[in-house]
């Protein structure tokens, strides 16, 4: 029962024996009493230091599904924060955080984008302190989103795909740029790819995304052809879909795949071929050519809809014709 619950329960009860006169007033000491009862409430329940809380923090996160690399993220930056702060959780008010926050930004040099996860990675910390009833009020509530500005992100052009393509040197790395192209999915949702996955017939397969969470996604003829040849020229036994050109031939790692298209790109002279740009072309071209938002959405496997908003971009080339067509 919540505090507010808590009030109208006391104030219900109590109103046949309280004269109209006097409602107000003893409503105003019903609310101090259950204050005071909240209060003992929290100090009893709640963690005694911010090493226990940090950790049943941590513990929600793991059962609600984050990966370990955002729990270690989490970890790290909330451990930071409390020891600079040096008060225990419960003690933190708003202009601590404002100040480790501005002192973040000036002796890290930090960009706006940064200070801003920062900032909602406290967030979330003392929101869940909050709804767990172990602090009255999260002293974050008044320390508004940063201003980021909008970073238009380019995307491959067809002639850059082709170019990448045509680089390529074996049927792996084929194999695994069309994939990469023809699906959207994450790098780190590729390498977790067992052959077992692919449906060679309906052209889809089941990925295991951010929280565990499984999609289909589905690629064209073209990347099941390479991919069926690349799988023929195998000699090894090993079940993930993409191994190392040696032996052992062990499941590619993400590392692996960055580093390959890394090479690709100092080939035909362009930087940063990144695995997570054939994503964002994916969904922008999606975008452009009619695609509702939220089938998008739903392909690249984001919760939110305002993420697959901020992977998208609008095609320029695109919007010079609807102009041409619309309005001259």
């Amino acid at each position: 029962m919540n505090k507010n619950e808590m009030i109208e329960l006391l104030t219900n009860e109590l109103s046949d024996v309280i004269s109209c006169e006097k409602k107000e007033e003893a409503k105003e000491k019903i609310i101090s009493i259950v204050d005071i009862l909240m209060d003992s409430k929290q100090e009893f329940l709640r963690p005694k230091d911010n090493d226990e809380a940090l950790k049943l923090f941590i513990d929600a996160k793991r059962i609600e599904g984050c990966s370990d690399k955002s729990l270690k993220y989490y970890r790290t930056t909330l451990q930071l924060t409390l020891k600079t702060i040096e008060k225990e959780y419960f003690s933190i008010i708003t202009e601590d955080l404002r100040s480790f926050l501005s002192n973040y930004k000036e002796k890290n040099n930090v960009s706006k984008t940064t200070i801003d996860n920062v900032r909602r990675i406290i967030s979330s910390f003392f929101s869940w302190l909050e709804n767990e009833d172990y602090i009255s009020k999260s002293p974050c509530k008044r320390i508004h989103k940063v201003k980021t500005g909008k970073v238009v992100k380019e995307v491959y052009s067809d002639e850059t795909i082709e170019l990448i393509k045509q680089s390529i040197k074996n049927k792996r790395d084929l194999a695994i740029v069309e994939v990469l192209i023809s699906t959207g999915i994450r790098v780190g949702e590729l390498v977790k790819l067992d052959i077992k996955d692919i449906d060679f017939e309906n052209k889809e397969c089941v990925v295991l995304g951010k929280g565990n969470k499984q999609r289909k996604v589905y690629f064209d003829a073209k990347t099941k052809i390479h991919l069926q040849q690349y799988l023929d020229s195998r000699k090894d036994d090993n079940e993930a879909l993409f191994v190392s050109l040696l032996k052992p031939y062990n499941r590619l790692e993400i590392s692996g795949v960055e580093i390959m298209l890394r090479k690709i790109g100092r080939r035909i002279g362009i930087e940063k071929v990144h695995p997570h740009k054939f994503r964002r072309t994916l969904a922008t071209k999606a975008i452009d050519k009619g695609m509702p938002i939220e089938q998008v959405q739903h392909l690249l496997g984001h919760s939110k809809i305002d993420t697959t908003l901020e992977y998208a971009m609008v095609d320029d080339t695109n919007v010079k014709l609807s102009h041409k067509k619309y309005l001259e």
